[in-house]
């Protein structure tokens, strides 16, 4: 049974699955009913931050157009592109092997953004049951769940979630803040 986390609430990835090596997260969503005339095509990122909150290069920033880290290992790899958001379940996937991450790394900041949102007349406001999840690769369980229930009716990005590291272990954290402006809004917090 996963453990079902609140906005703002952090846990100990070792405490909630001891043994942790590589987690499969899952970010999914719906589009609720409205016609805006276009496709509703929301995209994952992942920025990965130095000790400063910092993204560390234009390679630590993994989403469709970047999909591995620069590491050797590519401990972070997003797993592909959903352009709809059609299906059940997991819309998008990133897979994260946090022994494989480097000492470099103190922060994973997962983000989702609508592509083309401003033109496209579309916000978060006509999203529906989103969520985000960590799977443990090894044993396929669902271990931590966050699921967004505000209304983001302005909001063309959202940090769902963060995973860092603190006192030597990997915590995960349930952010669900919104921002207007896109991705653009997201790479001006860390960038440089």
């Amino acid at each position: 049974m996963p453990i079902n986390l609140q906005k703002g609430q952090k846990i100990s990835l070792d405490k909630a699955s001891p043994g942790l090596e590589a987690a499969f997260i899952g970010l999914g969503w719906d589009v609720k009913k409205v016609d805006t005339g276009k496709d509703f095509d929301i995209d994952v990122s992942v920025f990965l931050l130095g000790e400063n909150e910092r993204l560390l290069s234009d390679k630590h920033l993994i989403f469709y157009n970047n999909k591995k880290s620069p590491d050797s290992d590519h401990s972070v790899e997003h797993m592909g592109d959903n352009l709809t958001g059609a299906g059940e379940g997991d819309d998008e996937v990133v897979l994260v092997n946090l022994t494989k991450i480097p000492s470099e790394v103190h922060k994973l900041v997962f983000v989702v953004t609508i592509h083309e949102a401003d033109a496209r007349g579309q916000n978060f406001g006509q999203v529906e049951n989103a969520f985000v999840r960590l799977m443990d690769v090894k044993t396929k369980n669902e271990v931590l769940r966050y699921d967004l229930s505000e209304d983001y009716s302005i909001e063309t990005a959202l940090i769902m979630a963060e995973i860092y590291k603190k006192d030597g272990e990997w915590r995960m954290s349930a952010v669900g803040s919104g921002y207007e402006g896109g991705l653009e809004a997201i790479v001006n917090r860390y960038y440089g």
